[in-house]
Protein backbone atom coordinates (compact mmCIF):
# COMPACT_ATOMS: atom_id res chain seq x y z
CA UNK A 1 0.00 0.00 0.00
CA UNK A 2 1.80 3.24 -0.95
CA UNK A 3 1.37 6.33 0.98
CA UNK A 4 0.62 9.55 0.67
CA UNK A 5 3.80 11.14 0.58
CA UNK A 6 5.38 7.72 -1.37
CA UNK A 7 2.67 8.63 -3.84
CA UNK A 8 3.47 12.13 -4.00
CA UNK A 9 7.90 11.28 -4.67
CA UNK A 10 6.63 8.96 -6.99
CA UNK A 11 5.79 11.52 -9.33
CA UNK A 12 7.48 12.41 -12.51
CA UNK A 13 8.73 15.11 -14.82
CA UNK A 14 8.79 15.07 -18.49
CA UNK A 15 9.01 18.00 -19.92
CA UNK A 16 6.36 20.48 -18.82
CA UNK A 17 3.81 17.30 -17.76
CA UNK A 18 4.22 15.76 -14.45
CA UNK A 19 3.19 12.06 -14.38
CA UNK A 20 2.22 9.25 -11.46
CA UNK A 21 0.90 5.76 -11.52
CA UNK A 22 -2.08 5.40 -9.40
CA UNK A 23 -2.11 2.68 -6.79
CA UNK A 24 -5.53 0.69 -6.11
CA UNK A 25 -5.41 0.96 -2.56
CA UNK A 26 -6.13 5.04 -3.46
CA UNK A 27 -9.38 4.44 -5.48
CA UNK A 28 -12.64 4.80 -5.14
CA UNK A 29 -13.89 2.68 -7.81
CA UNK A 30 -12.42 2.70 -10.93
CA UNK A 31 -11.35 6.14 -9.96
CA UNK A 32 -9.01 7.55 -7.62
CA UNK A 33 -11.71 9.54 -5.34
CA UNK A 34 -11.70 13.53 -5.74
CA UNK A 35 -9.86 14.50 -3.08
CA UNK A 36 -6.32 12.57 -4.75
CA UNK A 37 -6.87 14.49 -7.99
CA UNK A 38 -7.42 17.76 -6.49
CA UNK A 39 -4.31 17.30 -4.40
CA UNK A 40 -2.26 16.71 -7.41
CA UNK A 41 -3.54 18.93 -9.36
CA UNK A 42 -1.57 21.52 -6.49
CA UNK A 43 1.07 19.47 -6.17
CA UNK A 44 1.62 20.04 -9.78
CA UNK A 45 0.99 23.50 -9.75
CA UNK A 46 3.17 24.11 -7.00
CA UNK A 47 6.10 22.03 -8.71
CA UNK A 48 5.35 23.61 -12.25
CA UNK A 49 5.49 27.48 -10.94
CA UNK A 50 8.24 29.11 -9.08
CA UNK A 51 7.61 30.81 -5.25
CA UNK A 52 3.68 30.27 -5.38
CA UNK A 53 2.97 32.33 -2.72
CA UNK A 54 0.12 29.85 -0.36
CA UNK A 55 -2.91 28.86 -1.79
CA UNK A 56 -6.44 30.89 -1.12
CA UNK A 57 -8.93 29.62 -3.29
CA UNK A 58 -9.91 26.32 -5.54
CA UNK A 59 -12.35 25.34 -8.21
CA UNK A 60 -12.46 21.92 -9.31
CA UNK A 61 -14.28 19.99 -11.90
CA UNK A 62 -13.96 16.15 -11.48
CA UNK A 63 -15.10 15.75 -15.25
CA UNK A 64 -13.94 11.46 -15.96
CA UNK A 65 -11.92 8.76 -14.41
CA UNK A 66 -8.39 9.17 -12.75
CA UNK A 67 -6.90 5.64 -13.49
CA UNK A 68 -3.85 4.25 -14.74
CA UNK A 69 -0.75 6.52 -15.75
CA UNK A 70 -2.35 9.83 -14.82
CA UNK A 71 -0.60 13.09 -16.35
CA UNK A 72 -0.71 16.65 -15.18
CA UNK A 73 -0.28 20.11 -16.44
CA UNK A 74 0.32 23.27 -15.23
CA UNK A 75 -0.62 26.66 -16.97
CA UNK A 76 -0.36 30.27 -15.49
CA UNK A 77 -3.37 32.14 -16.54
CA UNK A 78 -2.20 35.21 -15.00
CA UNK A 79 0.50 36.44 -12.30
CA UNK A 80 0.55 39.56 -10.98
CA UNK A 81 2.30 41.64 -7.86
CA UNK A 82 0.24 39.83 -5.24
CA UNK A 83 -1.81 36.80 -6.71
CA UNK A 84 -1.62 33.75 -9.02
CA UNK A 85 -3.94 32.05 -11.30
CA UNK A 86 -2.71 28.49 -12.37
CA UNK A 87 -4.73 26.19 -14.60
CA UNK A 88 -4.24 22.36 -14.21
CA UNK A 89 -5.62 20.09 -16.22
CA UNK A 90 -5.51 16.13 -14.61
CA UNK A 91 -5.47 13.49 -17.80
CA UNK A 92 -6.25 9.69 -17.53
CA UNK A 93 -6.15 6.41 -19.40
CA UNK A 94 -9.35 7.79 -20.73
CA UNK A 95 -9.09 11.64 -21.20
CA UNK A 96 -9.74 14.55 -19.11
CA UNK A 97 -10.45 13.83 -15.80
CA UNK A 98 -10.22 16.62 -13.75
CA UNK A 99 -9.64 20.77 -14.19
CA UNK A 100 -8.54 22.97 -11.51
CA UNK A 101 -8.22 26.32 -11.57
CA UNK A 102 -6.28 27.51 -8.40
CA UNK A 103 -5.70 31.18 -6.82
CA UNK A 104 -2.79 31.88 -4.76
CA UNK A 105 -1.90 34.74 -3.09
CA UNK A 106 0.29 37.15 -1.27
CA UNK A 107 -1.03 37.77 2.87
CA UNK A 108 -1.53 41.50 2.87
CA UNK A 109 -1.73 43.52 5.86
CA UNK A 110 -5.36 44.79 6.42
CA UNK A 111 -7.45 46.98 9.01
CA UNK A 112 -9.41 43.79 9.09
CA UNK A 113 -9.56 40.70 11.25
CA UNK A 114 -12.95 38.92 11.43
CA UNK A 115 -13.99 35.53 11.74
CA UNK A 116 -17.22 33.55 12.43
CA UNK A 117 -16.90 29.71 12.06
CA UNK A 118 -16.99 28.66 15.25
CA UNK A 119 -16.00 24.58 15.33
CA UNK A 120 -19.29 22.90 16.72
CA UNK A 121 -19.50 21.12 20.22
CA UNK A 122 -18.02 17.76 19.27
CA UNK A 123 -16.60 14.16 21.17
CA UNK A 124 -12.97 14.32 21.98
CA UNK A 125 -11.02 12.75 19.51
CA UNK A 126 -10.26 10.09 22.36
CA UNK A 127 -14.03 9.48 22.92
CA UNK A 128 -14.68 9.02 19.65
CA UNK A 129 -15.42 5.63 18.03
CA UNK A 130 -14.34 4.47 14.50
CA UNK A 131 -16.52 6.22 11.39
CA UNK A 132 -16.16 2.99 9.40
CA UNK A 133 -15.88 0.11 12.38
CA UNK A 134 -13.92 -2.53 11.35
CA UNK A 135 -12.79 -2.32 7.53
CA UNK A 136 -13.85 0.11 5.19
CA UNK A 137 -15.56 -0.67 2.04
CA UNK A 138 -13.66 1.70 0.15
CA UNK A 139 -10.19 1.12 -1.02
CA UNK A 140 -8.93 5.07 -0.19
CA UNK A 141 -10.45 4.90 3.03
CA UNK A 142 -7.43 2.27 4.70
CA UNK A 143 -5.06 5.45 4.36
CA UNK A 144 -6.95 7.25 6.94
CA UNK A 145 -7.75 6.75 10.17
CA UNK A 146 -11.50 8.26 10.91
CA UNK A 147 -13.77 8.43 14.11
CA UNK A 148 -17.40 9.78 14.52
CA UNK A 149 -17.27 12.76 16.76
CA UNK A 150 -21.10 13.68 16.19
CA UNK A 151 -23.81 13.63 13.19
CA UNK A 152 -24.52 10.47 11.58
CA UNK A 153 -22.81 7.38 9.80
CA UNK A 154 -24.18 6.21 6.09
CA UNK A 155 -27.58 4.89 5.64
CA UNK A 156 -29.63 5.58 8.15
CA UNK A 157 -32.80 7.70 6.98
CA UNK A 158 -34.19 9.55 9.14
CA UNK A 159 -31.03 11.05 10.70
CA UNK A 160 -29.83 14.45 9.67
CA UNK A 161 -27.41 14.26 6.68
CA UNK A 162 -24.27 15.48 8.44
CA UNK A 163 -21.24 14.17 9.80
CA UNK A 164 -18.98 15.35 11.59
CA UNK A 165 -15.65 13.16 11.77
CA UNK A 166 -12.07 13.41 12.87
CA UNK A 167 -9.61 12.54 10.18
CA UNK A 168 -6.12 12.16 9.54
CA UNK A 169 -3.84 10.23 7.30
CA UNK A 170 -2.40 7.15 8.23
CA UNK A 171 1.01 8.42 6.90
CA UNK A 172 2.59 10.56 9.38
CA UNK A 173 4.69 12.53 7.04
CA UNK A 174 1.21 13.64 5.45
CA UNK A 175 -0.04 14.98 8.57
CA UNK A 176 0.76 19.14 7.65
CA UNK A 177 0.78 20.78 4.58
CA UNK A 178 -1.87 22.19 1.79
CA UNK A 179 -1.76 19.16 -0.40
CA UNK A 180 -1.97 16.60 2.24
CA UNK A 181 -5.01 18.34 3.54
CA UNK A 182 -7.11 18.81 0.49
CA UNK A 183 -6.53 14.90 -0.26
CA UNK A 184 -8.08 14.30 2.90
CA UNK A 185 -10.69 17.17 2.99
CA UNK A 186 -12.65 14.81 0.32
CA UNK A 187 -12.18 11.76 2.58
CA UNK A 188 -15.93 11.68 3.59
CA UNK A 189 -18.32 9.98 1.82
CA UNK A 190 -21.26 12.52 0.99
CA UNK A 191 -23.12 13.74 3.63
CA UNK A 192 -26.29 12.95 1.19
CA UNK A 193 -25.28 9.07 1.65
CA UNK A 194 -27.08 9.32 5.66
CA UNK A 195 -30.60 9.73 4.09
CA UNK A 196 -29.83 6.49 1.32
CA UNK A 197 -32.06 3.79 1.94
CA UNK A 198 -29.75 1.16 0.80
CA UNK A 199 -25.72 1.39 -0.85
CA UNK A 200 -25.44 3.07 -4.48
CA UNK A 201 -22.91 4.62 -6.40
CA UNK A 202 -22.02 8.60 -6.23
CA UNK A 203 -19.40 11.06 -7.92
CA UNK A 204 -18.31 13.84 -7.45
CA UNK A 205 -19.10 16.36 -9.76
CA UNK A 206 -17.51 20.12 -8.71
CA UNK A 207 -15.62 21.00 -5.35
CA UNK A 208 -15.00 24.32 -4.54
CA UNK A 209 -13.40 26.02 -1.56
CA UNK A 210 -11.44 28.75 0.26
CA UNK A 211 -8.11 28.05 2.05
CA UNK A 212 -8.40 30.21 5.47
CA UNK A 213 -4.75 30.03 6.88
CA UNK A 214 -1.45 30.30 5.16
CA UNK A 215 0.13 26.96 6.88
CA UNK A 216 -2.32 24.36 7.78
CA UNK A 217 -0.98 22.82 10.86
CA UNK A 218 -2.67 20.77 13.77
CA UNK A 219 -1.89 18.35 16.17
CA UNK A 220 -1.00 14.89 15.48
CA UNK A 221 -2.24 14.90 12.14
CA UNK A 222 -6.21 15.09 13.61
CA UNK A 223 -8.53 17.42 11.52
CA UNK A 224 -12.69 17.97 12.00
CA UNK A 225 -14.57 17.86 8.76
CA UNK A 226 -18.14 18.95 9.19
CA UNK A 227 -20.34 18.02 5.60
CA UNK A 228 -23.77 19.16 5.85
CA UNK A 229 -26.38 17.41 2.97
CA UNK A 230 -28.46 21.11 1.57
CA UNK A 231 -30.46 19.63 -1.27
CA UNK A 232 -30.98 16.17 -2.17
CA UNK A 233 -33.03 15.89 -5.28
CA UNK A 234 -33.32 14.64 -8.99
CA UNK A 235 -30.16 12.89 -9.03
CA UNK A 236 -27.76 15.60 -7.38
CA UNK A 237 -26.89 16.95 -4.23
CA UNK A 238 -25.54 19.96 -2.74
CA UNK A 239 -23.25 20.42 0.58
CA UNK A 240 -21.45 22.57 2.68
CA UNK A 241 -18.25 21.71 4.22
CA UNK A 242 -15.72 22.74 6.88
CA UNK A 243 -12.33 21.76 8.28
CA UNK A 244 -10.94 22.86 10.98
CA UNK A 245 -7.67 21.72 13.24
CA UNK A 246 -7.56 20.19 16.49
CA UNK A 247 -7.63 23.52 18.42
CA UNK A 248 -10.55 24.43 16.71
CA UNK A 249 -9.80 27.21 14.41
CA UNK A 250 -10.89 26.90 10.71
CA UNK A 251 -8.48 25.93 8.13
CA UNK A 252 -11.01 25.02 4.57
CA UNK A 253 -14.73 26.18 3.91
CA UNK A 254 -15.53 24.51 0.84
CA UNK A 255 -18.73 22.82 -0.52
CA UNK A 256 -19.41 20.42 -3.16
CA UNK A 257 -22.40 19.02 -5.95
CA UNK A 258 -22.49 15.57 -5.98
CA UNK A 259 -24.39 12.86 -8.25
CA UNK A 260 -26.78 10.11 -6.90
CA UNK A 261 -27.72 7.56 -8.16
CA UNK A 262 -30.03 6.10 -5.61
Amino acid sequence: MASFSGLLSSIEKNADTFRVTLDDTWAQGRTAYGGLSAAFCVEAALRAVPDLPPLRSAQFALIGPASGMLSMKAEVLRRGKSTAFVNVDLTGEAGLAARAVLCFGVARNSALSYADLPMPPVKTIEDSPSFFGDKPVISFQQQFESRLAGGARPFQPGENPEYLIWFRHRDAKAHHGIVPLIALADAPPPASMVIFPQPGPISTMTWSMDILTDDPQTQDGWWLIQSKTETAYRGYSTQSMMVWNADGQPAIAHRQNVAIFV
